[in-house]
């Protein structure tokens, strides 16, 4: 083999190692810490059945673009008589997080009767264009109207 191949193949085998390495300074691993206050109005918001840890703040952790965070808790209607649920976010911090998250339960619109248990779902799904959080957190609010 020529010696001028041999110098061609190490300059081919040293770009294709270069630009290997600058592509993979390019990949950005993006993750963001979250909390989200939560609080019944008229009712009482449980991580138990039988209703006896009540809970006021939902930990999301790490969250990274296109991913999704689901927690099942436990609702009792306190009060004396059949309600109707709803829940609503808000004070997202920072206030732009709320573009780019959506938060979801399984419940809204649900009547619930005095002194009835039941389990739900809540979710936060992160879009797959997120950026710029590095942190967030929210206040969720469920109520109950009846």
């Amino acid at each position: 083999m020529k010696k001028s191949h041999v110098i061609a193949i190490y300059v081919l085998v040293a770009s294709v190692l270069l630009v290997v390495s600058v592509l993979a300074l390019l990949v950005i691993q993006w993750t963001m810490q979250g909390t989200g206050s939560i609080k019944g109005v008229g009712l009482g918001v449980y991580w138990d059945p039988q209703c006896t840890n009540s809970t006021t703040l939902l930990k999301f952790g790490r969250l990274e673009p296109g991913s999704s965070k689901s927690f099942s808790l436990y609702l009792r209607n306190e009060g004396n008589s059949a309600i109707t649920l709803n829940m609503t976010t808000e004070n997202w911090n920072p206030t732009n997080a709320k573009d780019y998250m959506t938060f979801t339960w399984n419940r809204e619109g649900q009547q619930v009767s005095p002194n009835e248990v039941i389990i739900f779902t809540i979710m936060l799904s992160v879009s797959s264009d997120a950026q710029g959080i590095s942190s967030f957190s929210l206040d969720i609010t469920i109520s109950g109207t009846g």
